[in-house]
């Protein structure tokens, strides 16, 4: 299909940061209404997504030229944090899907045109694990095998799979296939995240052509493909980095609303004797958790600037950089998880009802801590080697 075929946005039509936020907060009520039934279901509500998706949330990364909005980082981590505030799984699966939306862009064009030539709102779930091997043949790739995690794959009628091409770790690639040509399987029984529905997914010799394929040395190099027809500086940062604060910042969001539900929650509460609002314990937490909220938005918003004012000369940033900024993402998690345990710690027995909806958040808070993108032990340790001297080599920066 041609791009004059293609549903463009005409001018002055994109919305401002401001208005897609607003529109986010506009959903908070009925996430958080829907948050315990989500849960049971261990789905999000298709209606959500159907209006998440009304919203024009999902393009916020999307190509101009295919129906989106080219907004960057900051309008995705501000809408991101506005939909955990009302419903961590949610933002979860909207960080995971709506990123696809940016990674399309580093592929031939020729997969657009696959995936949005007939309608430029359907989604692409992953994940990107190396969970299959792909078989070189004529044309393209033959792939088989199984992956976990595809969070949100139930919403999604394309899917990003990571793999190696005849097993060689070198040749490391995403392969875009249709969802006919996978097999979701129930698995996703979890102790938090539950919503997210991030099922297993198995393939048996499915084939990929080889325009539908994206070599991650590429994202890491800036190389891509898809430069040739998308050259917003959105699209020549390094792809990883993005896609892993996709990950981490929900966590804010999902703080956020803990803060907002302990400070009701300890206005009134008497927990042996005294009341939990006088509590030195419960002020420290408080305070801890509204500065560290403060400070990581900030750290963020501050390596987006610095990714664009790379991405706007065509440059990557230094490796150390890329390495530095991969460990303060990962550490998100931790940090909202531990904040988030000392407002838990001094609610007292009252703080594990229900009916407080502060438990599920922290377990939503405690899983999302699990993800590869979070453990930033390993990218810690990474980056200590690198600053002592070292030369480890990691494309998934």
């Amino acid at each position: 299909m041609s791009i004059a075929n293609v549903n463009v946005l005409a001018a002055g039509e994109t919305p401002t940061t401001a208005e897609l936020v607003a529109r986010a907060r506009a959903l908070t009520p009925l996430l958080r209404e829907r948050a315990p039934v989500d849960e049971a279901n261990r789905r999000v509500d298709p209606d959500t997504v159907r209006r998440m998706n009304e919203a024009g949330l999902f393009r916020v990364l999307q190509p101009k030229r295919w129906g989106g909005y080219e907004l960057g980082q900051r309008a995705f981590a501000e809408v991101q944090i506005a939909l955990a505030e009302g419903d961590m799984s949610v933002a979860w699966i909207y960080g995971v899907i709506g990123l696809h939306s940016m990674h399309m862009a580093l592929l031939d064009d020729r997969a657009a045109q696959d995936v949005w030539g007939e309608d430029t709102a359907v989604l692409i779930a992953s994940p990107y694990m190396p969970g299959g091997v792909a078989k070189k043949v004529e044309g393209g790739f033959e792939m088989t095998g199984r992956w976990s995690y595809s969070s949100g794959c139930d919403h999604c009628d394309w899917t990003f799979l990571g793999g190696f091409v005849d097993g060689d770790p070198a040749d490391y690639r995403a392969f875009l296939l249709p969802r006919a040509d996978a097999k979701i399987v129930d698995t996703w029984h979890t102790t938090g995240l539950a919503a997210t529905g991030s099922q297993d997914i198995v393939v048996e010799k499915a084939f990929i052509p080889e325009y539908r394929t994206h070599r991650f040395i590429d994202g890491f190099n800036g190389t891509n493909p898809g430069a040739k027809w998308n050259d917003n500086e959105l699209y020549r940062m390094p792809f990883m980095l993005v896609f892993m604060r996709g990950i981490t910042s929900g966590q804010i969001g999902a703080l956020q609303h803990m803060v907002d539900l302990f400070k009701s929650y300890a206005k009134d509460k008497v927990f042996m004797g005294s009341k939990t609002s006088k509590d030195p314990d419960a002020l420290l937490a408080i305070a801890a958790a509204e500065a560290g909220i403060d400070e990581m938005k900030k750290s963020m918003f501050a390596n987006f600037e610095v990714m664009s004012d790379y991405a706007k000369r065509s440059e990557m940033p230094p490796i150390e950089m890329r390495h530095m900024m991969r460990f303060q993402s990962a550490s998100v998690a931790e940090r909202c998880v531990k904040l988030a345990e000392g407002m838990l710690t001094v609610s007292g027995g009252g703080g594990v009802y229900d009916q407080s909806n502060m438990g599920r958040i922290y377990r939503n808070m405690l899983t999302g801590r699990q993800h590869a993108a979070a453990q930033y032990r390993i990218y810690g340790r990474t980056y200590g080697e690198l600053l002592m001297g070292g030369e480890p080599f990691d494309m998934m920066l």
